[in-house]
C-alpha cells in the first residue's frame, strides 16, 4: 500500500504573553510555502492539526483554543531599519482556512527572542549583558514593534521574576513598544476611527442599538458597554463560553461592526474573517474573582474588560486588543476611556478574566484628528520545545 512519507521542518514551539505558537524562519519552510498562497496555508493548518472536526487538534500542535493555534513566520527584514519581518497565521481550528488579517501582540514577545536565538539578528546589534533592541516589521499590518530583549552571558534570558496573569510562572520581563499602532487596515473607512467618530450608534439586529467605540489600533477593534448587553464585566469564560446564544450575538455585533468599519463589504465574509475585528465589553472597576481563583478588587484597576477571540471569550486579554484598550483609553470620550472614569491619561489598568494588565499609550489630537505615537506593554516569552515539527508529505 503506498504511503506517504513525513518531512520534517525546523521549528521552535513558544510561549509568547499568554499565547502560544509554533515559530519558523521562512528559509526553513519547504520552498513551496516560502510564499504566500495554498501551500503555505495547507501546511500550516498540518502542522496545527486543522481543520479538526472533533474541535481538539489532537493531531497537531495547536491546543484547541485562539490562543494555541497560532503560528509565526520571521526573516530577515527587507524594510530599512528593521531586523526581521513578522508575518503571523491565525489557523482556524474547524474550519480549512489561515487568517492572515491580524497581529498577535502576545506572540509579538517572543519575535526578538526568537530572532537572536535563531541568528536573524547580525551580532553587532545583540548585547552580551543588558537589553538588546531588535526592530520588528509586523507585516501583517504594515507597523513596527521594538522588543526590548534581555540578555544574559550572550543567551537571551528566559527565566526571571515577571509576573503576567494568565502565565502560571514568572519569567523574564521583555518590553514591547508598538509605534504608530493605528492600523491601515484595507479597505477600512479610514485610519483610527474609521467612522469618524469616537462613538457611534451601532444597530444590530436582534440586539437593538448599542453605543460602541471601533478602532483600528493594534488590531481593529469593537468596544461596547457591559451593561448595554447584560453583563457585569466580571465574567469569567464559563458564563460566556457555554452559551450559545451569547456566542451567536456576539458574532452579530463583530459582524455588524466589521461592515460598519469598512472592513466587509457584505456580512456573508465575516465568516471567512475569524481574527479581526475583536468585540470587547467595557464596564467600571469591581471586585471580582479571577480565573486562578485571586481575587481583584476594584481598587486595584481603572476599568474592567472582557473581549472575544475566535468565538470565543478569551482567557486574558490579547495582547492586539491590549493596544486597543491603551489607544482608546488614552482618547478622552471612547467608551474606554469612560469606562476608566474619563480625562486625560497615558496608561491604565484593566482587569480581564486572569487577573489584570498595565499597558500605555502616548496620544495627540492634531486639526481634530487623533494620533497615538506609541503603546506600550510588558510580556514574557519562553521556549518550550525546539526542533523539528513533522508533517505528511503532500
Amino acid at each position: 500500500m503506498a504511503h506517504a512519507p513525513q518531512i520534517r521542518i525546523p521549528a521552535t514551539y513558544i510561549r509568547g504573553g499568554t499565547s502560544k505558537g509554533v515559530f519558523f524562519r521562512l528559509k526553513d519552510l519547504p520552498e513551496a510555502a516560502q510564499t504566500p498562497g495554498a501551500a503555505r496555508d495547507a501546511l500550516l493548518m498540518r502542522v496545527i492539526g486543522s481543520p479538526d472536526p472533533y474541535g481538539k487538534q489532537i493531531d497537531g500542535m495547536g491546543g484547541a483554543t485562539s490562543s494555541t493555534s497560532k503560528t509565526v513566520i520571521v526573516a530577515k527584514s527587507s524594510k530599512p531599519d528593521h531586523d526581521v519581518d513578522y508575518l503571523f497565521g491565525q489557523v482556524a481550528i474547524d474550519k480549512p482556512f489561515v487568517d492572515w488579517s491580524g497581529n498577535c501582540g502576545n506572540l509579538s514577545a517572543a519575535v526578538g527572542p526568537f530572532a537572536i536565538t535563531s541568528g536573524l539578528i547580525d551580532p553587532d546589534r545583540v548585547l552580551d549583558n543588558g537589553i538588546a533592541i531588535v526592530r520588528i516589521w509586523q507585516a501583517n499590518i504594515g507597523k513596527t514593534i521594538i522588543a526590548h530583549v534581555p540578555m544574559t552571558n550572550g543567551a537571551v534570558q528566559e527565566t526571571g521574576d515577571f509576573e503576567l496573569d494568565g502565565v502560571t510562572f514568572p519569567a523574564a520581563e521583555v518590553q514591547l513598544e508598538f509605534l504608530d499602532p493605528a492600523a491601515e487596515e484595507e479597505g477600512a473607512q479610514g485610519a483610527m476611527f474609521p467612522t469618524g467618530h469616537l462613538v457611534d450608534d451601532l444597530d444590530v439586529p436582534g440586539v437593538g442599538t448599542l453605543k460602541a467605540t471601533m478602532i483600528n489600533a493594534g488590531i481593529p477593534t469593537i468596544f461596547v458597554n457591559a451593561d448595554a448587553i447584560g453583563y457585569a464585566g466580571t465574567e469569567l469564560q464559563d458564563a460566556i463560553n457555554s452559551d450559545e446564544a451569547a456566542l451567536k450575538k456576539f458574532e452579530t455585533i463583530r459582524a455588524h461592526g466589521a461592515l460598519r468599519m469598512g472592513l466587509i463589504k457584505n456580512l456573508d465574509e465575516i465568516a471567512s474573517r475569524q481574527h479581526t475585528p475583536k468585540v470587547a465589553f467595557v464596564a467600571r472597576p469591581a471586585d471580582y474573582t479571577a480565573s486562578s481563583g485571586k481575587p481583584v478588587n476594584a481598587g486595584d484597576v481603572d476599568l474592567l474588560v472582557r473581549a472575544m477571540s475566535m468565538g470565543k471569550l478569551h482567557h486574558a486579554m490579547m495582547g492586539t486588543a491590549a493596544v486597543a484598550i491603551a489607544t482608546a483609553a488614552a482618547i478622552p470620550g471612547t467608551l474606554v476611556n469612560l469606562a476608566a472614569g474619563g480625562g486625560e491619561r497615558q496608561a491604565v489598568r484593566f482587569g480581564h478574566p486572569s487577573g489584570t494588565l498595565r499597558v500605555g499609550a502616548e496620544a495627540s489630537e492634531i486639526d481634530g484628528e487623533w494620533a497615538v505615537k506609541k503603546a506600550v506593554m510588558s510580556r514574557s516569552a519562553r521556549v518550550l520545545m525546539e526542533g523539528w515539527v513533522r508533517v505528511p508529505a503532500v
